[in-house]
């Protein structure tokens, strides 16, 4: 027979109701005790019934992750899965369930809103990748709907946890040009997303610091992808940059192979600085100079600032939480510059 509530309780040297408090994460535990209920509970292999839960605390201990992007698109992209990972593990670090929304269309995503966050199946929201178009965001707010975005969001209503896009992308620029270019390009992100908007503003930034003019022929948009690198890249071409900032790895594998596909190679006929720092960058020939961003950390955060937000009634007065971290610069051959040089 499966454990009991009454042997959790023994097992933790508590009281039957102390057990029950921290299963339904109510106030008034010590720390002390409720790290110590939560050992028997794992200890005993007690599972908590998730109904009868929800009907005291109202809610599911379910939070989703809703992600405005293709399942093409997500599993293409190395930045997401590393999101993933970062939320999945602060959910279990807070004994929550983590359910992933994908959607193929607006009238998909329209769909699951009603069956999944209409009828109170999740606790809270993550968004990630939404476009400033994209109703979701909206739609939650109009509904009250405790949400956290990845991402800077243009609402100042939405919490959400980012990254410096501008400072990264500045940075970026500003090594390229210590190495000595003067016709940088750059391949975009998506310009109707808040982080393709400040990578793009870097960029700007970088130029203006340093005198140099703003070529729009060396900016090519591109849409994360390594097939956008790689049009993107061929586009810049006719502009002839002795360096490229590419915002994303996926989209500088691209942009690599299209440098192979006409003859060039890097970092000898251009230089190559990319944005995120996935696992693959390192493994690029030429490994690849980039600009880290913590991407499991931006899950993590996100998971915790939502939580934190279930735990305290809501209040419309108080200002949305902003956090934003810091970027850093990796350098490697990419950019014709060995590690530890400008």
């Amino acid at each position: 027979m499966p454990p009991t509530l009454e042997e959790v309780a023994k097992l933790a040297d508590v009281s039957r109701s102390t057990v029950s408090r921290v299963i339904n994460d109510q106030p008034n535990v010590r720390p002390e005790t409720r790290a110590r209920v939560w050992q028997a509970i794992h200890k005993s292999g007690y599972r908590p019934h998730a109904v009868a839960r929800s009907l005291v605390t109202n809610r599911t201990q379910i939070i989703g992750m809703l992600i405005p992007e293709t399942v093409t698109t997500l599993f293409a992209d190395p930045f997401f899965p590393l999101l993933l990972r970062g939320a999945t593990e602060a959910c279990n670090n807070h004994h929550y369930q983590l359910m992933l929304s994908l959607f193929t269309s607006r009238s998909a995503e329209q769909d699951m809103y009603q069956r999944v966050l209409g009828n109170g199946y999740l606790d809270g929201a993550i968004v990630a990748s939404a476009a400033a178009d994209d109703p979701l965001i909206p739609s939650l707010l109009h509904d009250r709907i405790q949400l956290v975005s990845v991402g800077r969001y243009a609402d100042d209503r939405v919490p959400y946890v980012d990254v410096d896009n501008v400072g990264g992308a500045r940075m970026a620029v500003e090594h390229l040009i210590r190495l000595g270019h003067r016709r940088i390009g750059i391949i975009t992100g998506r310009l109707d997303m808040t982080h393709g908007q400040d990578r793009l503003s870097g960029y700007k930034d970088a130029l203006q610091a340093h005198h140099m003019p703003l070529d729009e022929d060396l900016i090519a948009e591109g849409d994360y992808s390594e097939s956008s690198g790689m049009t993107a890249m061929h586009q810049l071409l006719d502009a002839a940059p002795t360096a490229a900032f590419v915002c994303s790895d996926s989209m500088a594998i691209g942009a690599l192979k299209a440098l192979h596909e006409v003859g060039l190679s890097v970092p000898q006929d251009m230089a190559l600085v990319g944005f995120d720092n996935v696992p693959l960058a390192a493994a690029m020939q030429p490994p690849l100079t980039t600009i880290r961003q913590p991407i499991e950390r931006l899950g993590a955060l996100a998971v915790d600032v939502l939580i934190s937000m279930l735990g305290s009634p809501p209040d419309a007065s108080a200002p949305a939480q902003k956090i934003v971290l810091s970027t850093e610069l990796v350098i490697r051959q990419s950019c014709g510059a060995l590690q530890g040089s400008p």
